[in-house]
Parts: structure tokens; C-alpha cells; sequence
């Protein structure tokens, strides 16, 4: 092999070194990049699930209130308590299917 083909050789060597080192690189990026995606996937599944229990907490006490009420709205208590048992009655549907 003369020496043009002994460089030539040696310059291919040192680019293909370079490339698997660049790519290993990208590859670890990856990785990381990845793994911080589930954190923020698992963060927001915690969010919302917070938030969930939040609004039927809410839900609850709007109910609770209108309830407990000293007969001032008596009509709105009505409305809501409609509203309940027209849920149930969906819920009970869903089941009988």
C-alpha cells in the first residue's frame, strides 16, 4: 500500500471514530431527553389528578352549600338536587348495559 493509501486510510479511521463518537453522543442526548419526558408525563398525569380531586371536591362543597341553605334559594337547591339525581340515573343506565 503506498503512503497516499496509508493516509487515505487513516483520515477514513479518524472520520469514522469521529462519527461513532458523535453518534454515541446524540445517543446519550437522547436518553436524557427521554427520560426527562416521563418525569414531565408523570408530573402532569400528578397534576391532573390533583386537579380532578380538586374540582369534585369543589363540586361537592357547591353542592353541600346549596343543600345547607336556610330556604332563601330554595329553587336553585331544587335545581341542583335535579341535576344530582339525573346524574345517578345516567350512572345507574351505564351499569345496566
Amino acid at each position: 500500500m503506498t503512503d497516499e493509501g496509508k493516509q487515505l486510510l487513516n483520515a477514513f479511521e479518524t472520520r469514522l471514530r469521529h462519527l461513532i463518537y458523535l453518534h454515541e453522543e446524540q445517543r446519550r442526548e437522547n436518553a436524557e431527553l427521554r427520560r426527562q419526558i416521563d418525569e414531565a408525563e408523570e408530573a402532569r398525569r400528578n397534576l391532573q389528578a390533583d386537579f380532578d380531586e380538586l374540582a369534585q371536591r369543589y363540586t361537592d362543597l357547591k353542592t353541600a352549600t346549596a343543600i345547607s341553605l336556610d330556604g332563601n334559594d330554595v329553587k336553585e337547591t331544587k335545581l341542583r338536587l335535579s341535576k344530582l339525581v339525573r346524574e345517578v340515573d345516567k350512572c345507574i343506565a351505564l351499569l345496566n348495559e
